[in-house]
């Protein structure tokens, strides 16, 4: 490498600049990409709908992905360009399955078009209150949950406490994991909750 041992900082704004070209759109599209993928995949699994009292419904379905999406987003929050580029792309590949998925369902270009701004408030929305609220007591995050997971449902107690302590534990994984790994596309999500272990997928 033309940077000699004793030019520490050139050698380090380089790499920067490496990193920047290498994290560029179309990768930042593809790594979202596999991470919307892996979110979904969690976000319908069977246990949360069949156990954990989460409506198996639209609505139900897409408050379970924006759970999921809300801890990458938090993790990438704040730590640097390239992260942020990936959030933006990450927030693009849900705004286009959810444009696919409401045609799919029959809605026209105006339906479409209302729907999403009515998804894409309640997102950031469900976003801020989940941010407030891990940063309060665990009362704070049941009420949370009990308003935008569970607002059309009536889910027990220890639905909502387990729901809880899932949310809390993958805040708690995702400040863990390293930035260079989500920016390969790689996020782990928390173990289940009991009885959760030998959960299927929905179809």
């Amino acid at each position: 490498m033309w940077v000699g041992k004793g030019n520490g900082v050139a050698q380090s704004a380089l790499g920067d600049l490496i990193a920047r070209v290498l994290q560029g759109p179309g990768s930042a599209k593809l790594t979202a990409a596999k991470l919307f993928e892996r979110l979904v995949a969690q976000a319908r699994t069977r246990v949360f709908y069949e156990q954990f009292g989460v409506p198996d419904t639209v609505d139900g379905r897409f408050d379970m992905v924006v759970l999921h999406t809300f801890l990458i987003f938090q993790r990438l929050r704040g730590q640097g360009d390239a992260a942020a580029m990936l959030a933006q792309a990450l927030y693009d590949a849900l705004i286009l399955d959810l444009e696919a998925s409401l045609r799919q369902l029959g809605a026209g270009d105006v339906g479409v078009g209302k729907r999403i701004r009515v998804m894409t408030e309640a997102l950031q929305g469900r976003i801020k209150a989940y941010e407030t609220a891990l940063t309060g007591s665990p009362l704070d995050l049941e009420a949370a949950l009990r308003r935008n997971l569970y607002g059309t449902a009536e889910p027990s107690t220890e639905a909502v406490r387990a729901m809880a302590d899932y949310l809390r534990r993958g805040k708690e994984l995702a400040d863990r994991q390293p930035l260079d790994r989500i920016q390969r596309g790689i996020f782990e999500f928390p173990s289940a909750p009991a009885g959760m272990l030998k959960a299927h997928h929905l179809d």
